[in-house]
């Protein structure tokens, strides 16, 4: 209540429109809403827009004006682009955010003085010593009280303290100061509810068809932005909320569902067409109204609906009560949002991402120019940063033992290729040359003139060397196969293998044309297709990797297989053990099935044994002598989406797979038993029962493998270790057991993120085998990987097997 007039006072609108807006927000885009928990309400973000448009073109057709703002959210939302606006630099938003709050700190700060604010930023700051000549005390006095009440009542001490800090700030702020002033202050400024008799409806804008159309895409645009941003936030707070409730709990986590931004944009724009047509303030999602109510305790949508109730019934009843509160309390509580949208968590998160131009423009262009110029204004100056950046290569040039050394840090853009070409250029013609590429991009325009220059010096008799640190993605023709994942390329789903209308394997200089080089006519059978694809996967093995791997090989051919590490995981297709482990030939050991099951050694079944698993935990501990066994699930696994669905009947086995399955009914009850902990990923808990089930299953099936009598006896002797391992797919990202958990003696399953670690090839002192760049305990090694050092140009352009060694 206090907040919806304090901002209907900060705009110079009608009091009631403000509790018309709440109403409105809290009811109706409560109901439709696809984040439940997020509060709708006046707009503080759009305080600065509204007031403006009110004193050009009036109330009525302001109101008009949010009626059209709303049909462009309900459009925006009907086209599901609501996602694709948080696209937009969190640097711009936030700064568009705090420009607006100092635009209404500023503002406010006249009326706590006991003035009139400005329409304009600047002209509110150029007034302010006057307004300290001719100050009354009794505005400041009341708003000076706000203020302090506002900052000290959450931070009361005691127990008092405790159950005081369960009434909002703002309510106790605005009652107390109320009080106060009726008694110090009796002839101070007051809020003034009309009658809603004469309350203003909207009428047909009238004014320049292009300052209205800028008008209502601007009120659009922030309330918009505002609400998702607010959405986003919510989704947040209730996720930290349910992981802090289940931290100590021994109840299953309850899934948290994200918000359906598109439904939530929708549901906006219903409520501020309805705000506009009902003669209220424009509507959005508020993230300091939501988030009291998240921390409040709600669970379901029905908060948001009956405060929406609540604010009804006390604008029907309590107008009398509403018009002792002083405009200065009013003022002094906006002023506080205001301060609050500068939020310093923003500001250190963009400082840290050099990102403080982009955020000092918007600021700027918000309060000298306006909103959308200033949104303009940091658009601008965030592509001209994102250009500076891309333009920033290093490339030096040196000699080393008679050869040159070509050095290039940074991306490789079309900006960086008239450098490239020039220093190229001067390099002695058919000479000899090292090109170390340390980058993650290189464009189109980049790729061809180092390939230009490649074709020239070996044409000479010149020999080029290409070699890589970072084993980066390289942007090729579209004719070019994609490098990032040889020598996986011709099996990946997407642009790599000969769709139809693709083109086959691209075009090399001197490269010998190879069967499975053309195309598969269109309309061939699926048995075509797929015996072109492996055809084509071998042929393009045959050509570019195994030169390169060939020697390697070969050694191991000679000394035989010295893997230090069983690893058992899942059969599952998107699962590619040597890519996400970063290994190479000899490297591991490798099991694989459905579920990542290791059934235990007791299992009594003769009619669905299965020793395959045990056969390779045997020989890998005893005779390969492996130094590790690691255990890997992964998200989305269809394993465990059955076990969940419908457990097979150990008692009646029916398919092969429901006889292989039951070895994962353990994990199952081990998830629904009360006597263990939750397994859970390191900062946040399993978003769905089959994620919780794919953690549980990887611990559990720990126990399993401690039981086998050959990993018993090296774990008594301290020469094995074991490791869980969770992969999530969707995110490419790997998760270690901790090492209390793994090992079983501690009472948490932590899964642990593995952060990006320096590459133990390149980096001076770093081991082989070394854990890197993960809070887990333990070593994880991979064994000794290959690094080609030498390749032929241009075909070294596209990258070859990075087979690092080390998580």
């Amino acid at each position: 209540m206090p907040m919806s007039l304090g901002l209907a006072v900060a705009m110079d609108a009608p009091l009631a429109a403000g509790l018309v807006s709440a109403v409105i927000g809290g009811i109706v885009a409560g109901l439709l809403g696809g984040t439940p928990l997020q509060v709708s309400g006046p707009s503080a973000g759009l305080t600065v827009v509204t007031a403006e448009l009110i004193q050009i073109y009036g109330w009525r057709t302001t109101c008009a004006i949010t009626i059209g703002a709303g049909l462009l959210q309900i459009l925006l939302g009907s086209l599901r682009a609501a996602r694709s606006a948080l696209a937009v630099s969190p640097a711009i938003v936030h700064g568009t955010l705090a420009g607006i709050g100092v635009a209404i700190a500023l503002a406010q700060l006249h009326i706590v003085l006991g003035g009139s604010p400005h329409s304009s930023v600047l002209d509110n700051i150029r007034s302010l010593p006057a307004l300290w000549g001719q100050l009354n005390p009794a505005a400041p006095f009341i708003g000076a009280l706000t203020l302090t009440l506002l900052v000290l009542w959450p931070r009361l001490p005691g127990r008092i303290g405790s159950m005081l800090g369960r009434i909002p700030a703002a309510l106790a702020a605005v009652v107390i100061a109320t009080a106060v002033a009726a008694v110090a202050t009796p002839g101070i400024a007051r809020v003034d509810l009309p009658s809603w008799r004469s309350h203003a409806l909207p009428e047909l804008p009238q004014g320049p068809v292009a300052a209205l159309a800028t008008a209502m895409f601007t009120v659009m645009l922030v309330a918009s932005l505002e609400s998702l941003l607010a959405a986003v936030a919510v989704d947040k707070l209730t996720a930290d909320r349910t992981a802090a409730q289940h931290k100590d709990g021994n109840t299953p986590p309850v899934p948290v569902k994200r918000s359906d931004l598109d439904r939530e944009l929708r549901a906006q724009g219903v409520a501020n067409a309805l705000a506009g047509f009902c003669g209220g303030l424009p509507v959005s999602g508020g993230a300091v109204r939501s988030s009291a109510n998240v921390r409040a305790g709600a669970t379901s949508r029905a908060s948001t609906v009956l405060h929406g109730v609540w604010v009804l019934l006390a604008a029907v009843m309590l107008v009398t009560a509403l018009e002792w509160i002083p405009l200065a309390a009013l003022a002094a509580l906006v002023m506080v949002v205001g301060i609050q949208m500068v939020n310093y968590a923003h500001i250190r998160n963009v400082h840290r991402h050099r990102e403080f131009l982009v955020y000092g423009a918007t600021i700027t262009g918000v309060i000298t120019v306006g909103v959308l110029e200033g949104v303009a204004i940091g658009i601008v100056v965030a592509v001209g940063v994102a250009l500076h950046r891309l333009a920033r290569t290093r490339i030096t040039v040196s000699e080393q033992d008679g050869k040159h050394l070509v050095t290039v840090r940074g991306q490789l853009t079309f900006l960086a290729v008239p450098r490239l070409s020039r220093l190229l250029g001067r390099l002695p013609q058919g000479g000899d040359a090292i090109v170390e590429l340390d980058g993650f991009f290189m464009d189109h325009a980049a790729y061809e003139a180092i390939q230009e220059w490649c074709t020239a010096q070996t044409a000479l008799g010149g020999r080029i060397v290409f070699t890589g640190r970072s084993g980066g993605r390289i942007a090729e023709p579209s004719s070019a196969a994609h490098s990032c994942c040889r020598p996986w390329t011709p099996w990946r789903n997407h642009h790599c293998h000969d769709k139809a209308g693709h083109a086959g394997p691209p075009s090399v200089p001197g490269a010998e044309v190879t069967a499975g080089s053309p195309a598969v006519p269109s309309g061939a059978s699926a048995v075509r297709q797929g015996a072109h694809r492996l055809l084509s996967g071998l042929s393009s093995f045959q050509r570019t990797t195994a030169p390169l791997v060939r020697e390697e090989l070969a050694r191991l051919a000679a000394e035989g297989q010295q893997p230090s590490q069983l690893f058992i995981t899942c059969a599952d297709s998107r699962l590619v053990t040597s890519m996400i482990t970063a290994s190479g030939p000899g490297d591991l050991f490798t099991v694989r099935n459905v579920g990542n099951l290791v059934p235990p050694p007791d299992t009594e079944s003769t009619t669905s044994s299965d020793d395959s698993v045990a056969a390779a935990i045997e020989y890998a501990v005893d005779v390969l002598e492996v130094e590790s066994i690691t255990i890997c699930g992964h998200s989305g696994c269809g394993a465990m989406q059955a076990l969940l669905s419908a457990a097979p009947d150990t008692e009646a086995p029916r398919t092969p797979l429901w006889r292989w399955l039951r070895h994962g009914l353990p994990s199952l009850e081990r998830m629904r038993s009360r006597h263990h902990s939750w397994a859970r990923i390191s900062g946040r808990m399993p978003t769905d029962a089959v994620e919780q089930l794919c953690l549980t299953n990887v611990v559990q099936q720990l126990e399993h493998l401690r039981a086998h009598d050959s990993v018993a006896r090296r774990l008594a002797a301290g020469t094995l270790q074991l490791h869980g391992m969770y992969f999530h797919v969707g995110e490419a990202q790997a998760y270690l057991l901790t090492e209390g958990a793994s090992s079983g003696t501690g009472p948490d399953e932590v899964f642990a993120r593995v952060a990006p670690g320096p590459d133990p090839v390149t980096e001076p002192g770093v081991e082989p085998g070394t854990l890197l760049g993960t809070q887990a305990g333990g070593a994880f090694s991979t064994g000794t990987g290959v690094r080609p050092g030498t390749s032929s140009c241009p075909e070294a352009l596209r990258a070859t097997p990075d087979t690092v060694v080390g998580a």
